[in-house]
């Protein structure tokens, strides 16, 4: 599983808007991992911030 996948998987288990440094915890990958993984979903439009620095995945 891509670090891309396991992140998305953290947020929509967590079922509320995460921050990265909350997705690092709940995932236990290394913090360089998530930021690339977001930039990626980001790109993708996969995940949207309905709050400042928070994140879920798009519906």
């Amino acid at each position: 599983m891509s670090a891309k996948d396991k992140v998305l998987e953290v947020m929509k288990a967590a079922g509320k808007p995460v921050s990265a440094g909350e997705v690092e915890k709940l995932s236990g990958l290394d913090r360089k991992e998530v930021d690339n993984a977001f930039k990626e979903l980001k790109k993708d439009n996969a995940i949207v911030s309905p709050v400042r620095c928070k994140w879920e995945p798009a519906e």
